[in-house]
């Protein structure tokens, strides 16, 4: 980095190698952010999850409700790890049975018109 105080330009030189000539009442940090690309490295183990999450908030393992116990949720329970009853659910039901899908109004596979209605409206959407 070179300062010319009389022609009011400083000439730096970038981490590509380029060099550029800027003016001398310009502010900037110049260089690359720290830790980028940290996210890339995949986590591998449960344990860099666990610890990841530990600091931040409690929103890890998540349990499948059909994994539980009938006292612990309601989709719970039964020989086999199945839901056993419709997984819609009424809008007005009590706080404890609202899982799964609240107050759908539809459900399933879009199809026929409503399928490219609707891949029409994710082209939108994305442009």
């Amino acid at each position: 980095m070179t300062q010319d105080p009389d022609a009011g330009k400083t000439r730096i030189k970038m981490p590509s190698g380029a060099r550029k000539t800027i003016s001398n009442k310009c502010r900037a940090m110049v260089g690359l952010v720290a830790g980028g690309g940290r996210i890339d490295k995949p986590m591998l183990k449960a344990g860099n999850a666990f610890h990841k999450y530990k600091a931040k908030r409690n929103e890890w393992p998540v349990v499948r409700g059909v994994c539980m116990n009938p006292v612990e949720h309601p989709f719970g329970g039964g020989n086999h790890q199945h839901i056993g009853k419709p997984s819609t659910v009424r809008g007005d039901k009590a706080h404890g049975r609202k899982v799964g899908l609240i107050a759908a109004r539809r459900t399933g596979r879009l199809r026929g018109g409503k399928a490219t209605q609707a891949l029409a409206e994710k082209a939108k959407e994305k442009k």
